[in-house]
């Protein structure tokens, strides 16, 4: 196979993943990238998060990108929707495991633990992004009234926050304790099996993640289905 790339006495096939600063919301909440911009060698591509609980990666999607979500240290849940079923598809991660979301799904990241770090890994070494902090601000209220009959000045009220391209959310000018409360915490089986086979629950290494097909959280207690997986019926939550 011909590859100029790797046929250059200039070629590097290392790079410092901590270097370009995508986006930060402050010292604690952060984005680093690491792509084919910067890392021309590379044919996949990632975001380095760090993420504290009670904040989020807002709501967006890949139009051309299927991505992977794998957790380094702390705790999050993710969240996609599922065009197909229209259900949200919610699992709390713990370290060393995974969340996909497929290319063109909605969804978004909670930050559970008090301080996570989390690659959000690309099968192409771009992101292609949509926010949903850029639609919701420029999509004009007099649209939202046509499409939907909501108030249009209710709805300029709502999202006159978003002034800007918002990454990690809540904004700055945005209470994070008030935000936090409208995010149900993670519920998980008191006890997990020994080894890494599928089972009722999981611990740190062991098991799977923890899923809800449907949306939303009824507390603990449910019955272990054939895979493992504890599918919710539809509801409220994130």
């Amino acid at each position: 196979m011909h590859n100029e790339l790797l046929q250059s006495p200039d070629l590097t096939l290392a790079a410092d993943s901590n270097v370009t600063l995508y986006y930060k919301r402050d010292d604690r909440n952060y984005v680093t990238e690491l792509f084919g911009k910067e890392f021309p060698a590379i044919v996949n591509g990632f975001f380095s998060i760090h993420l504290d609980k009670g904040f989020v990666v807002q709501p967006h999607w890949h139009p051309s990108v299927n991505e992977m979500v794998y957790v380094i240290c702390g705790e999050v849940k993710t969240t996609v929707f599922n065009p197909f079923t229209q259900h949200r598809m919610t699992y709390c991660l713990r370290p060393g495991q995974v969340a996909v979301f497929p290319k063109g799904w909605f969804h978004w990241i909670v930050g559970v633990g008090e301080h996570s770090h989390f690659l959000t890994i690309f099968d192409r070494p771009t992101a292609d992004v949509v926010l949903g902090s850029d639609f919701l601000r420029c999509t004009p209220p007099e649209i939202m009234n046509m499409a939907y009959c909501i108030d249009p000045a209710k709805y300029a009220e709502a999202v006159s926050p978003i002034t800007e391209s918002v990454i990690l959310g809540p904004p700055l000018c945005c209470d994070p304790s008030a935000a936090q409360g409208a995010w149900p915490a993670a519920h998980y089986p008191q006890s997990y099996p020994q080894t890494g086979a599928w089972g009722y629950g999981y611990g740190p290494g062991q098991g799977v993640p923890q899923h809800h097909a449907g949306a939303g959280y009824s507390g603990a207690g449910y019955p272990g289905i054939g895979n493992g997986m504890m599918p919710m019926m539809p509801g409220a939550g994130v």
